[in-house]
């Protein structure tokens, strides 16, 4: 698995700009260029419009019918930033649309919400992630996604052939039904690491141990720990939503953030599932690393202490004084010797008896 590339290529942002409308997009540059996409419906009435010109987006002023603006990329900021004005979206919300490196957030304004969030894009070999943000009020949605990643193409669906209710609610069920898209990559995203990280705990630590294998497990734990930090923020909406209400976000839809809240709640204890997992993969890795040691260590003890005595033989009989008798016999060259092997036999048979080799 390869490293998880986060949104953005971490720009700082320069908030000592001398012109105070001055806005920047803090995300990797990309020459496709902004893609706008308009979506008209009621329960009786449905309008597609495809590459929409920033010149066209209008204020949502027919009051029945609903607004979805989905616009894709965000390098071009003087695009996005046109846009937000003829929407009327605060300058504090158009540099946290376009500043793809800050938190997950949410806040009110008095016409209207503002949600950015996180979301993984999942796939086989590389997982990255990108921000999306949303703006909605009474009856318009404005998506504004970093990447062209569709992660909503089954909501169009439903919007073109009238399928479930997506017609006959406002923006906030919408919203809920985004919400649960992109939690559903969460997911996805974390069975990917699941599986991952149960291939790095089948490996045979006695084959494999090696810092290689360990760079793997904190690159995973990283990944976990950067997935729980982007949940934990809609985990907190949902709640706002659900329990405490929000101006744009009917009763009869409560239910459904409660829903985003329950998601969410799963999705963090399998973080922390992961995360115990891995970490008990690098205690396993430092136990038979240490078990190792504490092997080679004794058997070097072991050995060691089998020849002190036999050292304690040689240096008496190598001092050579004139008057030790063994040194006139003519057995006792092998006489020492056969002393040194009993010794060095019963310290053996000793350590065998005791389990000590």
């Amino acid at each position: 698995m390869e490293y998880f590339k986060p949104a953005g290529a971490f720009k700082l942002l320069n908030r000592k700009k001398t012109d105070p409308n001055s806005f920047v997009f803090t995300g990797s540059q990309s020459d496709e260029g902004v893609d706008i996409q308009l979506f008209v419906y009621n329960k009786d009435n449905f309008s597609e419009f495809e590459s929409v010109k920033a010149d066209e987006v209008g204020y949502f002023d027919d009051r029945d019918k609903y607004y979805w603006l989905n616009i894709y990329g965000l390098s071009d900021s003087e695009t996005i930033v046109k846009i937000c004005q003829k929407l009327n979206i605060h300058h504090l919300v158009i540099q946290d649309i376009l500043d793809v490196n800050q938190r997950p957030k949410f806040q009110e304004f008095e016409e209207f919400s503002f949600v950015t969030i996180k979301s993984t894009v999942p796939a086989s070999k590389d997982m990255s992630t990108e921000q999306i943000s949303f703006v909605f009020g009474k009856n318009y949605l404005v998506s504004f996604q970093e990447k062209r990643s569709d992660h909503f193409g089954h909501l169009r669906v439903r919007l073109r052939e009238n399928k479930g209710i997506l017609r006959q609610r406002g923006p906030d069920y919408l919203l809920f039904t985004m919400l649960e898209s992109i939690l559903d990559n969460y997911f996805r995203t974390l069975q990917l690491l699941d599986k991952e990280s149960e291939m790095l705990g089948m490996q045979n630590p006695e084959k494999s141990l090696s810092t290689a294998l360990l760079f793997e497990i904190e690159k995973t734990k990283k990944i976990v720990h950067i997935i729980r930090k982007a949940i934990q923020p809609i985990k907190d909406f949902s709640i706002v939503a659900g329990r405490e209400g929000l101006h744009f976000v009917e009763n009869r839809h409560k239910k459904y953030f409660d829903e985003i809240k329950d998601l969410s709640l799963t999705l963090l204890d399998n973080c922390d599932f992961i995360a115990a997992s891995l970490e008990s993969s690098t205690n396993l890795f430092f136990s038979i690393q240490n078990q190792r040691m504490n092997q080679v260590m004794k058997t070097l003890t072991i050995v060691a202490t089998i020849f002190i005595p036999l050292t304690f033989i040689a240096g008496v009989y190598g001092m050579n004084f004139a008057h030790m008798p063994e040194l006139t016999w003519k057995f006792g060259y092998p006489a020492i010797w056969l002393v040194m092997i009993m010794v060095a036999l019963v310290m053996l048979y000793f350590f065998r008896k005791n389990r000590w080799l």
